[in-house]
């Protein structure tokens, strides 16, 4: 049984920010080998929303943050599954989530091997495909129904 959180940044415990930053280093950084600055100052500020499943024990299972960037669009990012976790449709839990009854249009830069999640929820790929940390993205953007 999993447990759906949503937080804004100010309102992340300490422990559980831990536990998110360790999810994401664990795929991102070691898992995919890529060297980055994960921490970019965004994860605490009162516009970030993060949404995250947990087991019965706490572990966080997956993860994505919802951005507010300028023009008042949404970025979704970070959307990550813990390997063990995997197959289990759990981003595509969170990205309903995060999705459901948002207003607004939303963009985000999918490795391209997951556009077809992110295309069931009416993303469409814009402008072409480019390397980050060396693995192959595309933009996709989501403009909402009225």
């Amino acid at each position: 049984m999993t447990t759906l959180h949503d937080a804004a940044g100010p309102d992340l415990t300490a422990d559980r920010l831990y536990a998110i930053l360790r999810l994401r280093a664990d795929v991102f950084v070691v898992e995919q080998e890529c060297a980055y600055g994960d921490v970019d100052g965004r994860d605490l500020l009162a516009s970030t929303r993060h949404l995250w499943l947990e087991d019965a024990d706490g572990s966080v299972l997956a993860y994505l943050r919802v951005l507010a960037d300028p023009g008042g669009i949404s970025r979704i990012g970070r959307v990550v599954t813990a390997a063990a976790a995997r197959g289990h449709g759990l981003a595509a839990s969170l990205m309903e989530a995060a999705l459901d009854g948002a207003p607004g249009e939303f963009v985000l830069d999918a490795q391209t091997y997951a556009q077809a999640l992110y295309a069931r929820f009416g993303f469409v790929p814009e402008g072409d495909e480019f390397l980050d940390d060396g693995i192959p993205h595309i933009t996709m953007r989501r403009v909402a129904k009225n």
